[in-house]
């Protein structure tokens, strides 16, 4: 077609609208209103990714979703130092149960009165060797930690953080263990 052949342009029927009503209507368009339930499902679908994201980020121990408590190079430094060496307090808690068994069904096998003496020299022996371990673990990392990050002035609560990630049991660890035991630190600090 031609410009000589162009339909002339269609009447729009109807009066022009003001500034307001157009401003008003370009809005409406951009943001459609939701209602109170559509809000709420938005809401509950946003937080399900937060979530999701965490526990990915709890499993791999990597991410910006870490707790804030877990967060930072420093962190990441204690979590490799601890699960990277046999922890003595990470058997503490299934020692006690067995001491609990065995103070209950152990009258049945021995006298009470053996029962009492080996429950009680187990218990000393498990308590004395959990803290002699905490000691060298609290020792090593301070130690550790001075040459890996010289230019950190404080490491508060990385001794507590340490000490309570090498009283858990390793498979329930979280943010999980990213490296074996006996492995040598990565280089992601």
């Amino acid at each position: 077609m031609t410009d000589e052949q162009t339909p002339p342009p269609e009447r729009k029927n109807r009066p022009t609208p003001s500034r307001k009503e157009a401003e008003a209507a370009r809005r409406q368009e951009r943001r459609p209103a939701l209602t109170r339930k559509q809000r709420a499902e938005q809401d509950r679908r946003r937080r399900q990714e937060i979530r999701t994201k965490q526990r990915e980020a709890l499993n791999s121990g990597r991410g910006d979703y870490l707790p804030p408590r877990d967060q930072g190079p420093v962190k990441a430094y204690v979590r490799d130092h601890v699960d990277r060496r046999h922890n003595i307090a990470e058997f503490l808690l299934p020692t006690l149960v067995f001491m609990l068994l065995f103070n209950i069904f152990g009258p049945q096998f021995l006298n009470a009165r053996a029962t009492a003496t080996i429950v009680s020299l187990l218990w000393s022996f498990t308590i004395v060797a959990t803290l002699f371990d905490e000691v060298l673990l609290v020792r090593s990392l301070k130690k550790g930690m001075r040459e890996q990050f010289p230019d950190v002035a404080s490491f508060k609560g990385t001794t507590s953080y340490a000490v309570l990630r090498s009283s858990q049991i390793r498979r329930l660890r979280l943010p999980k263990p990213a490296i074996k035991r006996g492995e040598p630190f990565k280089s992601r600090y």
